[in-house]
């Protein structure tokens, strides 16, 4: 009785080793002015193997009133390319890691993405915003790399502001996009 308990005793202490993954492709083009990064895509992101794929994250939602389409009705592909064409692209902060689950603070041995991949992929590129407070972890990075950032509100359903509160604020990006365009190159 007494090994059966100390069996049972070690395999509840022995440490799991969390799951490695790997983060979704950039989302991006050579006209793309504005970067959004995600900290690491959710369960739900990486076994549909999109972006934003957990039905009550605001993402899709935000970015429908910012740039005027209606990103939510529309298939996956079709999102990205009305993205694409009104000028934003998508990666995360993050491009690997050892997680369990979809919370930000499970996140261990994360591996960030790289600027200069994203500089020669998307060369009209002037401003890299976060999408929450993980992902702006790397904002030092960024800025050194000489682009303009912003910290948006995360738009995860586990960060519970009212979504009116985190459009207020992801309003900056039409406002950069128009602002953007209206300057001569």
């Amino acid at each position: 009785m007494a090994k059966l308990v100390a069996r049972r005793a070690q395999r509840m202490e022995a440490p799991r080793e969390l799951p490695a993954l790997k983060g979704l492709p950039p989302v991006l083009s050579r006209d793309v002015r504005v970067l959004i990064l995600g900290s690491f895509p959710g369960v739900a992101s990486l076994a549909a193997s999109q972006y934003y794929a957990h039905p009550r994250n605001h993402f899709w939602p935000l970015l429908a009133a910012v740039t005027g389409v209606p990103l939510p009705s529309l298939p996956y592909r079709r999102r990205l390319a009305e993205l694409r064409a009104s000028g934003i692209g998508l990666w995360d902060a993050i491009v690997a890691c050892r997680r369990q689950g979809s919370l930000d603070g499970a996140i261990r041995d994360a591996t960030r993405g790289e600027a200069a991949l994203v500089r020669r992929a998307a060369p009209a590129l002037a401003l890299v915003c976060f999408n929450g407070q993980t992902a702006a972890k790397a904002l030092p990075m960024w800025r050194d790399a000489g682009y303009s950032t912003l910290v948006l509100p995360s738009s995860s359903p586990a960060y519970t502001r009212p979504f009116a509160e985190k459009l207020a604020a992801w309003q900056a990006i039409g406002e950069f996009l128009r602002e953007s365009a209206s300057r001569p190159r």
